[in-house]
């Protein structure tokens, strides 16, 4: 059975950084799309980042290019977002998920993810 488990977050100040963990645990197979995804309050569910584990670069929504970081430690089965230069918008409740899929197809559906993590919050106070 895949999990995912989230840590980090919190609240922090405009223009500080945070950094957000997911571990997976569990076969999902030999590639995966791994994702990251925020929803603020009254809103939709967006995807913000992802990667497939099967190589390749990171891709990010306009709205967190320059700004986040995603990395991937393969063996840790871990997925780190490193978020600088936090604005106030980028409050959320932040997921991770998971597909058993070769690639990741954008824009990113929460529809075509199967495996969610439980949330974590980030504050950003201006």
């Amino acid at each position: 059975q895949v999990q995912l488990a989230e840590s980090g977050g919190g609240s922090v100040q405009a223009g500080g950084s945070l950094s957000l963990s997911c571990e997976l645990s569990g076969d999902i197979g030999t590639r995966a799309c791994m994702a990251w995804f925020r929803q603020g309050q009254g809103k939709e569910r967006e995807g913000i980042t992802s990667i497939s584990t099967g190589g390749g670069t990171p891709t990010y929504d306009d709205s967190v290019q320059g700004r986040f970081t995603l990395s991937q430690d393969k063996a840790k089965k871990t997925l780190t977002l490193q978020m600088n230069s936090l604005q106030s918008e980028d409050t959320a409740v932040y997921y991770c998920a998971a597909a058993a899929t070769d690639w990741c197809i954008w824009p990113l559906q929460p529809s075509n993810f199967p495996y969610w993590g439980q949330g974590t919050q980030v504050t950003v106070s201006s």
